[in-house]
C-alpha cells in the first residue's frame, strides 16, 4: 500500500513535537484528569452515612466500565478535605477511591475532645468498628463503576487501624495500607481471617504505637500466614502525613515531608502491584 511521505519540514516539525520541542497542544499537551466526584448517601441499621466516590471518567472505555477501587478510611476528625485530597490522588492514577464514613452523618467532631470521644467508642468496640466498616466497603462494591474483584482500603492514624480491622473481618479486599494508624492486636486469631495483603507504614518515634503493640501485631499477622510488609521511617512521628500537624516532632504528632512522600510512593507501587489499572 501506498503511503504519502511528509515534506521535510512537517517530519522535521514531528519530530521535534515528539521530543518536547514545540509540538503542537494536541500532541505534546498534559493529560487532564476528568474527576467526578459523586455524593453516596444511605441509610443502614438506623446510620445515616455520607461517603464520597472519586473517580476519573475520562479514562473510562465506556460508561459502564469496572475500575480496581481504593476505600479510603478517616483519620480521627472524620472524613474531610485530607480524605477528599487523597481519594482525588487515587482517581488521578486510574482508581475509583470511595471516601468512607465510619461515624455516621451525625458525627462531626469539632475539635480534638469530641474527635477522641468519637474515635475512642470504635476502639473500645471492634465489632462496631467492623459492622461500620463493613457497611462501607460494601457499599462501595455497589457502585456501577467499582470491580469488586479488585479492590483495597487505605487509612490514616484512626482510618489506619480502620483498615486492619476491616481485613480482620475477612472481607475479600486484595490489600490494605495502613498510613500511622494504631497497630495494637487484640485477639490473635483474628489473623487467621485475613486474605488481604497487608502494608504498614509507621514513624519510627511515634510515641502512640510502642514496641510491644507492633511485635503483637506482627505475631498474628505471622499466625494467618498473611503477607505482610512494615516500613518505619527514622525520625518521624505520628500523623506524619498530615501537614496540618505541625512541624515539630518533640510534641509526638507532626508532618514529615519525607515520610509522606515516601509511603505515598510505596503505596502506589503496592497498589499497581496488587490491583494492576
Amino acid at each position: 500500500m501506498h503511503r504519502a511521505r511528509l515534506p521535510a519540514a512537517a517530519r522535521l516539525l514531528l519530530t521535534l513535537g515528539l521530543f518536547g520541542l514545540g509540538a503542537p497542544a494536541a500532541l505534546a499537551g498534559p493529560v487532564v484528569a476528568t474527576i467526578s466526584v459523586t455524593p453516596v448517601n444511605w441509610t443502614e441499621d438506623g446510620v445515616k452515612y455520607e461517603g464520597r466516590f472519586f473517580l476519573d471518567t475520562g479514562r473510562l472505555a465506556t460508561a459502564e466500565a469496572r475500575v480496581p477501587a481504593v476505600m479510603v478510611v478517616h483519620q480521627w476528625m472524620g472524613p474531610g478535605e485530607n480524605e477528599e485530597m487523597r481519594a482525588r490522588m487515587l482517581a488521578e492514577l486510574g482508581y475509583g477511591a470511595f471516601v468512607a464514613d465510619v461515624y455516621g452523618a451525625d458525627t462531626r467532631p469539632k475539635d480534638t475532645k469530641a474527635a477522641g470521644e468519637a474515635a475512642g467508642r470504635f476502639k473500645s468496640d471492634r465489632a462496631l468498628f467492623r459492622k461500620r466498616l463493613l457497611a462501607n466497603y460494601r457499599k462501595m462494591l455497589s457502585l456501577d463503576n467499582v470491580d469488586p474483584e479488585r479492590t483495597a482500603a487505605i487509612g490514616y492514624c484512626f482510618g489506619g487501624t480502620g483498615v486492619l480491622e476491616l481485613a480482620r473481618t475477612g472481607a475479600d479486599l486484595k490489600g490494605v495500607v495502613s498510613f500511622h494508624g494504631g497497630l495494637d492486636s487484640t485477639n490473635r486469631e483474628d489473623g487467621k481471617r485475613i486474605k488481604a495483603k497487608v502494608v504498614m507504614f509507621q514513624g519510627a518515634d511515634d510515641p502512640y504505637v510502642p514496641r510491644k503493640d507492633i511485635d503483637a501485631l506482627l505475631a498474628e499477622l505471622d499466625a494467618g500466614k498473611v503477607t505482610w510488609e512494615l516500613t518505619r521511617y527514622s525520625g518521624a512521628v505520628h500523623a506524619f502525613t498530615q501537614k496540618g500537624a505541625g512541624d515539630d516532632p518533640s510534641k509526638g504528632v507532626a508532618y514529615d515531608a519525607r515520610a509522606d512522600r515516601r509511603s505515598w510512593s510505596s503505596m502506589k507501587d503496592f497498589l499497581e502491584e496488587i490491583l494492576g489499572r
